[in-house]
């Protein structure tokens, strides 16, 4: 399960007893294909090498300076948070007209033969929650453009692990263009400007292997889960307990539950933009009633109310989904690191592999770790000790979790090529 998913968003998914799976027409592949697009990354610089990691319980409101003090009887204790070496996090989440961006430069043809995109991610499928549409008979290199232009900068919601590792390989295998070191807020940042590769089956991963994990010492990554964890509550200072936060936005206090979370934003109805940035600490999460949610003005209120892939009733459709991806980097509140959004929003996916939960028939899947919280569920899916877990290629996921998100890192010293 992904973060542990609320009960009513599991009874209503049973509702469904079936998915639409989308079978790309193949497309000629022409001579002419465009050229590869370039995306800029700003990435928060992560320092403190060898800092001390922590136990906690996953899903447990604690925490431990190491696992030997942990409770025994229950769900075993994780060590996280120690990285023995400095590496780049994005400071933003993958929006969706990166992702955009990238599906034209690698599948200018429209094929879809990776498996890189699915018709539920579209507008006429998905009405609230389809970011991308996928036209068959196009131009080579615009095949896919975003449903609404609502979308450009919200957090791609559709990824799995496979999508997001084949990102860090054109990403790894492109041209690095420029790398701008600048200092902001008091943060440290580097910003890199990348010309995608079409090359996403070999780099920092080789796709070849289902349990592929890094083959470079130095590149564009999906973060570790320890990278992840580090950006998001490590504080350098010696703030929070054992110096981690309880939240990516504020140190909270261990064992006063849900008490002590950050507000929940509130976005504009009809574009997703965060409307109440001034009231810190803030983050995109479901703590009351209504939850943070828009849909697209050119989309009609009751159309956007009803029409789902799952084909649920109204009434089921907004109990299961009321939270939407909002504008990133708009709720303003910074991780101990200078990182936005990674608390709430969308959960995001890390190269981690960790067996299966306890008694879950594997059936050959991959497993990976992932963390973040969403604009669906409650504070706790916020906390460090939320380490959730899934296979890295769920279709039933894919096909119905508009939540799953990407963020970008970097490891080693990246070169400008000249030319």
């Amino acid at each position: 399960m992904l973060l542990r998913p609320s009960g009513r968003l599991i009874r209503a998914l049973k509702l469904s007893a079936a998915l639409t799976v989308f079978a790309a027409l193949a497309i000629p592949a022409t001579a002419s294909a465009a050229k590869p697009a370039v995306v800029t990354l700003s990435m928060a610089q992560v320092g403190s090498p060898g800092n001390p990691a922590v136990g906690i319980v996953p899903f447990t409101d604690a925490i431990y300076q190491s696992c030997a003090s942990a409770p025994t009887g229950g769900p075993a204790c994780l060590t996280v948070g120690g990285v023995s070496y400095p590496y780049g996090i994005g400071q933003l989440e993958v929006t969706a007209r990166q992702y955009l961006a990238f599906l034209n430069t690698v599948d200018p043809s429209g094929r879809n033969r990776r498996h890189l995109f699915s018709s539920d991610e579209s507008g006429t499928e998905w009405p609230k929650y389809g970011q991308i549409n996928m036209r068959a008979h196009a131009p080579s290199g615009r095949h896919y453009s975003l449903a609404y232009p609502e979308w450009a900068d919200k957090p791609y919601g559709f990824a799995n692990f496979l999508r997001s590792a084949r990102f860090a390989n054109s990403l790894f295998n492109g041209r690095l263009i420029s790398k701008q070191s600048l200092s902001q807020g008091g943060f440290p940042y580097v910003i890199y400007k990348v010309r995608l590769s079409r090359n996403t089956e070999r780099g920092m991963y080789d796709m070849r292997n289902p349990k592929t994990t890094r083959k470079h010492a130095s590149g564009f990554v999906v973060p570790s889960q320890d990278e992840w964890i580090k950006a998001a509550y490590f504080n350098p200072s010696g703030g929070g307990t054992f110096s981690y936060w309880k939240y990516p936005t504020n140190p909270g206090v261990f064992g006063q539950g849900e008490a002590d979370a950050p507000v929940q934003a509130t976005l504009n109805p009809s574009n997703g933009d965060v409307t109440n940035a001034a009231t810190q600490p803030l983050s995109i999460f479901h703590g009351s009633d209504p939850a943070p949610s828009w849909c697209p003005p050119q989309v009609s209120a009751n159309t956007c109310s009803s029409v789902n892939p799952l084909h649920l009733s109204a009434s089921a459709y907004a109990k299961a989904y009321a939270g939407s991806l909002g504008t990133v980097g708009q709720a303003k509140t910074l991780s101990p690191w200078g990182t936005l959004d990674q608390g709430g929003n969308a959960v995001e996916w890390t190269d981690t592999i960790t067996p299966p939960p306890a008694g879950k028939k594997t059936k050959g899947r991959v497993w990976r770790r992932l963390h973040g919280g969403i604009s669906n569920a409650p504070a706790y899916q916020l906390w460090l000790s939320a380490v959730g877990l899934q296979p890295q290629d769920n279709k039933f996921y894919e096909l119905t979790y508009p939540w799953l998100g990407l963020r970008i890192g970097v490891v080693g010293d990246l070169k400008v090529k000249k030319g």
